[in-house]
């Protein structure tokens, strides 16, 4: 087993920095052919790389093939803001791309790491009551490892077999990675993971230091095949807003829109929740879900409910 690396060594969640921005930029730069990149091609050379080449790169960046030879082995001290800019704009990186490179280069340049946060970080009660307010639509508070902190009684219901892992916090990438339900649960599994992985690659570039992420990421690439295959792509993506379809073995397919809304008060953490298009099966579908899961809710607090002074005073 390797050496551990000192505690001031620049790591994305325990990897060291350099490989992973080689690994990133070589990943994006791959994917850009030079038709995509308006290059003139020339019908007599065999290109002997899928995408662009490092002195395309260069030329369309404006800088010269030695100093982007050198950012992209992972050489990143110094590099500008400027210089970032355009080797995104020349690789074609979306917003969260470009953000992800930021964040790996902004940790190559670290002196020293910040602290690391010790223990779970709270769900303070003020947004705790606006997501129990929200009776009419499934929604939890996420952190950016994907640790479900809290949930109201429709994500409760629609999130059952997430929350019944005896690990906790229940984590949705653990499940959807490491419990066979999670195919059924997500009608598009292939793209819930593929999101999945991609949140968290975006947060280990934002978070290099998380211990629990790297714990995480280090439990589902030993376990899971799918989940190392994913990983190594590099891909990144911010998760805001879209659809999902999900399949409930009570209440059959539901198709919701879903928004993830960043705690401003609470850096790291999200608020997200999912809703029905009015008057469609998924919200009619929906209701038969919340009425069972107040039900459920019911019976789990009348089973927890301390027993009255009259039945304890029964012989």
């Amino acid at each position: 087993m390797p050496p551990r690396p000192p505690e001031c060594a620049r790591t994305v969640c325990g990897l060291s920095v350099e490989p992973e921005i080689r690994e990133f930029l070589t990943s994006r730069r791959a994917r850009v052919t030079p038709e995509r990149a308006a290059l003139p091609t020339y019908g007599g050379r065999r290109r002997r790389v899928s995408g662009l080449r490092r002195e395309e790169v260069a030329l369309l960046a404006g800088i010269s093939v030695e100093y982007y030879t050198r950012l992209e082995r992972g050489n990143a001290r110094g590099v500008s803001e400027s210089v970032l800019e355009a080797v995104s704009q020349a690789l074609q990186l979306n917003e969260a791309e470009h953000a992800h490179l930021l964040d790996l280069v902004r940790t190559a340049n670290a002196e020293r790491p910040p602290r690391r946060t010790v223990g779970p970080q709270p769900v303070r009660p003020s947004v705790a009551r606006i997501v129990d307010a929200m009776t009419t639509m499934p929604a939890c508070v996420l952190n950016g490892r994907l640790d479900i902190l809290y949930a109201n009684d429709l994500a409760k219901a629609l999130f059952s077999d997430v929350l019944r892992d005896p690990v906790h916090p229940p984590n949705l990438a653990r499940f959807a990675f490491l419990d066979s339900r999670a195919k059924a649960l997500w009608v598009d599994w292939e793209k819930a993971a593929g999101d999945t992985v991609a949140i968290l690659r975006a947060e280990a570039g934002r978070n290099p230091y998380d211990r629990a992420l790297s714990d995480l990421i280090g439990q589902l690439s030993t376990r899971s095949e799918d989940f190392r295959v994913r990983w190594a792509r590099h891909d990144v993506q911010f998760h805001r807003a879209g659809g999902k379809q999900f399949h409930h073995p009570l209440v059959g397919d539901l198709t919701l829109a879903f928004e993830m809304l960043e705690l401003s008060a609470d850096p790291g953490l999200s608020l997200l929740s999912y809703s029905a298009e009015p008057g469609s099966v998924s919200e009619q579908r929906l209701g038969e879900l919340s009425r069972w899961g107040a039900t459920r809710a019911r019976l789990s607090a009348i089973e927890t409910e301390p027993p009255s002074d009259s039945v304890r005073r029964t012989p």
